[in-house]
This record gives C-alpha cells, structure tokens and sequence, in this order.
C-alpha cells in the first residue's frame, strides 16, 4: 500500500485529488496540509512515501517545505505547479522533488505519477513543464560543460537523451540496447555524479550548459521512468 500526504492551501483541491486517490486499492492518503509548515509536521509524524505538494502557499511555500522534507526524511515529493509558477520550478527541483505535474493533469496520469515515485523513480513532467524548467536553468548562463572523465561515450550519450526527454523505453530502442541495460547505465550515471534520480540529472545536463534550451523538442509526454 503507498501512502500519500496532500499539501495545498485549498481545501477544495486537497478534497478532489483525495477523491481520486482513494479509488485506487493501492493507494491512501494518510495526511493532509494547508501550507508549507504543516507540510513539514505531517511528513515527520506520518512519513508518507509520497508528498503532493503545491507550490504556492501562505508562510512557508512548497519548495521550502519541499526541502525540509527531502534533507530531513525519506519521503519523496511531487511537486503540483502552474504555468504561472514558473520561476519556483528550478528551485523544487534543487530541493529535492521527483516529480512535476500541472494541476489540470489527468486523474489518471496522477495515480502513475504517484506510482512512479513511490517506486523510487523520478517522473518528468509534460513536455511544456520541461521546457519551463530548461528555461529557468538557462538564466544561469552556465558554461558549456564536458562529460566528466568518469562517463563512458554510452553514459555521455544517455545523458543528452535523458536531458531530450525519452523514456528508458525509448532510449533503449534508439540505441538498440535491451531496457534492462538502459536502466542500469541511469542508475550507473546518477551514481557517478552524485545526483539522485532522472530530474537532477535534466537539470545538470542544462546546468552544465551540455544541453540548452531549444535543442530538443517533444511534443509528447514521458512519465516512463
């Protein structure tokens, strides 16, 4: 069973995605939170394996919370944002959270991405939300970057298809290698440059200026892990 928190200063929202969580065998919200200090509370008493969290609330936000809760416990956060919550997207990301959906997403497309991180996986968010946080990582200005010495030309090459966006279905197919092995030369990665799943790794490979926003376009969306 996979246990589930729910952080958002409207109550009307915490009740339609408890409403549509509930309908799952699988799945029980155990908690719920009206603001970021809450949040916090909640993830430390009832340590739900996930956290969906909104971005904007009153006193303490979303990404604050989001980085108490990902420094100080094992519970991992899917960030709920807006296009009008742009700018706080890069900092969820550094805090710590696996996951980014919008709040217009399908009720299905919730309850994969819910079981996508709760498996220990990051799940990227549609394409227009990757292309958000390609944009926010590009206001750095970082300087273009070499794979590190330790990357085989394979490893350097999964990067920039994982920075595109393709799932390690379709990166497999793309590189003619079985989905087993693709997901081992992730985690290999991901272990080689200290980060921690897929979305820290977009975001190095946008911050180490190897990819740009603009290089790659997919109109698709890729929640396979």
């Amino acid at each position: 069973m996979i246990s589930l928190a729910i952080a958002d200063d409207q109550a009307l929202v915490r009740a339609g995605f408890r409403t549509v969580l509930a309908g799952e065998d699988d799945l029980t919200v155990v908690a719920e939170a009206a603001d970021g200090a809450e949040a916090i509370r909640v993830a430390r008493r009832a340590r739900p394996d996930v956290f969906l969290m909104d971005i904007r609330m009153p006193g303490v936000d979303g990404v604050a919370a989001t980085r108490e809760i990902c420094a100080h416990t094992g519970v991992r956060v899917i960030i709920l944002t807006t296009y009008e919550s742009d700018d706080y997207v890069y900092g969820a990301i550094q805090a710590g959270a696996s996951g980014f959906l919008l709040k217009d997403i399908e009720p299905e497309e919730l309850i994969h991405a819910v079981r996508v991180v709760a498996g220990g996986d990051a799940l990227l968010a549609p394409s227009v939300t990757r292309r958000l946080i390609a944009d926010v990582a590009a206001r750095r200005r970082p300087a273009p970057a070499q794979p590190p010495e330790s990357l085989t030309a394979r490893e350097a090459e999964i990067v920039d298809l994982v920075a595109a966006g393709l799932s390690n279905a379709e990166i497999g197919a793309r590189l003619t290698i079985s989905y087993a092995t693709t997901k081992t030369h992730v985690s290999r990665i991901l272990a080689k440059l200290g980060l921690r799943d897929r979305a820290q790794l977009v975001v190095w490979a946008y911050e180490t200026g190897r990819v740009h926003p603009g290089m790659y376009f997919r109109t698709g969306d890729n929640t396979d892990s």
